[in-house]
């Protein structure tokens, strides 16, 4: 179907439309289990939101999303019923669209809708999630074809979404791709970064199975810099794509951190909202969780614990620790808004600065120290500063360090020649290139950035694949 025209658009009726937003479950009702909070549009309510697209030529939407999906056409062919050709334009430019769907923030397209100007922008992210989910649920995801084999093979290590990224790309390029994923299971941080009441589990392992079906294998129990090196890789096939993420927690480095009832984030998130089967041997026991939990950080990934920990039988309280105030937090407003509707309580100014145990070592009580707000940092925000003699010490059972992430040293074992950045990220010589110092050695997403958003991810990988790809055939 040819998309209109933006001159044949009567953007002032479209305008007036009434809005019709994808629901969330109630507070009340979503906190007693892990399911999804989302509920999609039905076919009807998303043809409604659609219809309401002003088809601007400039496509602000587009622009904003780092995917560059084309929305407006998209959108189009939805308003029109045409569910399977709208979700066909967002996989042409999107490998994950309906995980983009569901976690992308509001700042990207919804943001940028024309529409926001009235107060109510296009719920653009929902719409891509519905179409795509729909797609996949009625008539399943086409196997595209693949070009003829070139030969060329290609290791990817990590399973997240830039490596299952490159590994699909290349793939359909005919390239021969396997990929090494150190966790029992692919999926990276879509299966164990984000909980499940926000992208549940079958979304990702029916992506995982649409790829093994491509014909790409995945490898998972293989820790890079363990079981494999990066130069036996290098030796080993003909180009190397390094998209291990940053999955290496920043500590507190403060007295009992050390404490049983003292989490990292990951370990707390995965432990709470996967089974076993999903889990390394060391994580399978049952989590202990008491009914004071107090959550370190203010990113998203505490948000995340604070709406976890919320969940949890026997939980009580749950509060969030950050050392500024709620205008320096850098979790999205939305994940915000999420956690206050659950009944997540949030104290600012205030710092960890001892973790006391009990005669068994086991936490019992946290110190903390009042903050103030000085001159900006390198990150722009007002640094914290210690208020002397504002201290106070608070009974808790259970503590989750949500402080961010790096790359993992470990996966770059034996590669000294590689240049690394502030942070430990890796230098390449642009994003969208992907080239690093080491020859035959590619890398993109978090593992260059340092820990980031999804989306920005999947585009420098799908960037990446096609330099790579012109590499391999040089």
């Amino acid at each position: 179907m040819a998309q209109p025209t933006p001159e044949k658009v009567d953007r002032k009726a479209r305008s007036q439309l009434t809005p019709v937003p994808a629901k969330t479950r109630p507070p009340d009702e979503r906190v007693r289990d892990f399911r999804e909070i989302l509920i999609l549009h039905t076919p009807e309510e998303a043809r409604a939101e659609a219809s309401r697209c002003l088809q601007c030529a400039n496509a602000p939407c587009q622009q904003a999303c780092p995917l560059h999906n084309d929305i407006p056409q998209a959108l189009d062919l939805l308003a029109e019923g045409d569910f399977a050709g709208a979700a066909a334009v967002y996989r042409q430019t999107n490998p994950l669209p309906e995980v983009c769907g569901r976690v992308c923030p509001e700042r990207f397209c919804q943001d940028a809708c024309t529409l926001k100007r009235l107060g109510k922008p296009l719920d653009t992210r929902r719409l891509e999630a519905f179409v795509s989910t729909y797609a996949r649920e009625t008539a399943g995801v086409p196997l595209p074809e693949i070009a003829p084999a070139t030969g060329k093979r290609v290791a990817v290590v990590g399973a997240g979404p830039a490596g299952l990224t490159v590994a699909e790309t290349l793939t359909r390029l005919g390239h021969t791709v396997v990929v090494f994923e150190h966790y029992p299971a692919p999926g990276g941080m879509m299966l164990y970064g984000i909980p499940r009441f926000k992208l549940g589990a079958e979304i990702v392992q029916a992506k995982i199975a649409w790829l093994q079906a491509l014909g790409i294998e995945i490898r998972c129990h293989v820790t890079v810099g363990r079981d494999v090196t990066l130069p036996q890789l290098l030796a080993e096939y003909d180009a190397v794509f390094l998209g291990a993420g940053a999955q290496e927690q920043y500590r507190a480095d403060i007295p009992g951190e050390t404490l049983a009832g003292v989490y990292d984030a990951t370990q707390f998130l995965c432990r709470a909202n996967l089974p076993p089967e999903f889990l390394p041997e060391a994580w399978q026991a049952p989590l202990h969780v008491g009914p004071r939990v107090h959550v370190i950080g203010g990113g998203n990934t505490a948000i995340d614990c604070i709406r976890t920990a919320i969940r949890l039988p026997g939980v009580r309280e749950v509060t969030c620790y950050y050392r500024r105030s709620m205008q320096e937090m850098p979790a999205e407003p939305e994940e915000y808004r999420h956690a206050l509707e659950e009944w997540g309580n949030f104290v600012w100014l205030t710092c960890p600065v001892e973790f006391l145990g009990d005669e068994t070592g086991h936490l019992r009580a946290i110190t903390y120290q009042r903050m103030k707000l000085g001159a900006p940092d390198e990150s722009g925000r007002c640094r914290p500063e210690c208020v002397p003699g504002l201290e106070i010490t608070l009974e808790v059972n259970t503590a989750v360090l949500a402080l961010g992430y790096r790359p993992a040293k470990q996966p770059l074992a034996g590669l000294t020649e590689l240049r690394l950045g502030r942070g430990g990220v890796i230098e390449v010589d642009a994003p969208e290139t992907g080239r690093t110092s080491v020859p035959r050695l590619f890398a993109a997403g978090d593992v260059v950035h340092g820990a980031h958003l999804l989306a920005p991810a999947v585009a420098d990988a799908l960037s990446v694949a096609r330099v790579m790809d012109a590499f391999l055939r040089a």
